[in-house]
């Protein structure tokens, strides 16, 4: 599984990051964790809000920086 993290480097972007990465290691699941700054490639994607969550290729959140339960379902 590979999950992504789009966001030009705030603060909601980076908290994000930590998310994603404490959700994985309490599921004990194996994933790529990625954080992706370059615009063109967010813009390309079709995101217009960061920080957003891309797992597999699908955008599944935009424009909030989710929980942790929130992640977990998404990933499960």
């Amino acid at each position: 599984m590979k999950i992504e993290i789009l966001g030009p480097g705030c603060a909601k972007c980076k908290a994000t990051e930590k998310v994603v990465k404490k959700a994985v290691e309490e599921l004990g699941i194996q994933a790529e964790v990625v954080k992706v700054e370059d615009l063109q490639d967010i813009i390309n994607r079709g995101v217009m809000m960061t920080p957003a969550v891309v797992v597999d290729g699908e955008v599944k959140i935009s424009g909030h920086k989710p929980t942790v339960d929130e992640i977990k379902k998404i990933i499960k």
